[in-house]
């Protein structure tokens, strides 16, 4: 799906900046970035795209109500963290992928 576009929010400008550059390299398009919460809210209600890249703590801020826009508008997303529950409670149904694992060891539920 050449073309695609995306929808990132991300906290930490360095790696929001990495990630659209690597998107774009590969032929997809960014097309709404935002770096808080606050400021994902109305690009979430608005902006049409084929998939968001969210981080889970946004600035301290969970990312769980831009998830819940974007499941309401019935649009896709995935989540990013360097951090991982160990209770295993999860608001949305998850997989987990380490960086320390390779990818033929990712488990999906």
């Amino acid at each position: 799906m050449k073309n695609a576009a995306f929808f990132l929010v991300e906290d930490e400008a360095l790696l929001r900046m990495m990630t659209a550059d690597m998107l774009e390299e590969l032929g997809y398009r960014v097309v709404a970035e935002a770096g808080t919460v606050r400021a994902a809210e109305p690009l979430a209600r608005t902006v049409e795209f084929d998939l968001a890249i969210l981080d889970i703590n946004v600035g301290g801020t969970n990312i769980a109500p831009i998830a819940e826009i974007l499941a309401a508008r019935g649009l896709p997303f995935i989540f990013v963290s360097g951090y991982v529950r160990r209770d295993g409670r999860y608001r949305f149904r998850i997989g987990q992928f380490c960086k320390s694992r390779s990818l033929s060891q990712v488990s999906l539920p």
